[in-house]
Formats: C-alpha cells, structure tokens, sequence
C-alpha cells in the first residue's frame, strides 16, 4: 500500500534508520503531498516515484485520485534534487500507448533528479487474491503485457 498513509510512522523509522546510518528509501505514488511529506523527505536516500499515466483523465480511471499531487511531488523532488527512481507500469490497452510513453518520456526528460526508470510489464498474478476476498478485479480481462510491446516501451521511454 501506500507508506505516506501512515506517516508518523514512516517519519518515527526513517529517524531511526539515519541514526544508525541505514539506507532509506520511499515507494509512493506521490499522492501524499504535505508539510509532514516534506519533512520525511529529509530522512529519505531514495524516491521510487509511481507514476500510473501521464495522462490525466487515465490516472483519474486507474487510481481514482487526481494526476496533478503526483506531478507536485515530482515537481518538488526535483526541486530539492533528491535522488529519485520513476517507476512506470505499463498495461495493455490502457497505458501501453506509444502517445502515452512519449509523452510521459518528454516530462521525464525535464527532471533532473531522475537516476532510474524501471519501466515494468503488466501481470496478473494478484488476480488470485481478489477472488478469494471476494472481490472484482478491476482489470481481469487484460492479458500480461509481451515482451515486444515491453521493449518497445522502454525504447520509447528511453528516447
């Protein structure tokens, strides 16, 4: 789930990590965006930053919360040069989208702060777990992204 749910906990380990002069790193959507948010990024090494889509209205449909905190936050990673990896799923017919990748290549590109991006194929192998709580799966009929679609992301991406 998402850490900056539970933020004074986060803040309480990241204190106790740096004491002890460990490695801290954060895997957020970077929807969270606060005050109390600012302050955990000083305990923080490492952002891996989820960016769902690049495309508002596609966010808004995957996540069910506004694109623009996401784009804050990287905005303000950026801004405070802190060390950042973008991580990018992309899912057939949704997000594997050739207009998509260019476009979320080009905003990329303008961060300075960005050491990786792990561009990663869709799968459905939590699928299990949703049926066993009895719950939809919102995106059961999307098959596994290829390895040729992958590539041809990551060679957009990477452009």
């Amino acid at each position: 789930g998402e850490p900056l749910l539970q933020k004074d906990f986060i803040m309480e380990l990241f204190k106790l990590c740096k004491e002890e002069n460990i490695h801290t790193a954060l895997d957020t959507s970077g929807y969270i965006f606060d005050t109390e948010v600012k302050n955990i990024l000083e305990y923080t090494d490492l952002v891996l930053l989820d960016i769902k889509s690049i495309d508002e209205k596609i966010y808004k449909n995957l996540t069910g919360v506004e694109l623009t905190p996401t784009l804050e936050f990287a905005q303000y990673l950026n801004k405070i040069n802190k060390k950042t990896w973008i991580r990018h799923v992309v899912v057939p017919r949704i997000t594997d989208n050739d207009e998509l990748l260019k476009n979320l290549s080009v905003y990329i590109s303008k961060l300075n702060n960005i050491e990786n991006i792990e561009v990663l194929p869709y799968h459905n192998l939590g699928k299990f777990k949703y049926k066993e709580l009895g719950l939809e799966y919102a995106l059961g009929d999307i098959e596994e992204l290829s390895e040729e679609r992958l590539k041809n992301a990551v060679n957009i991406i990477n452009r």
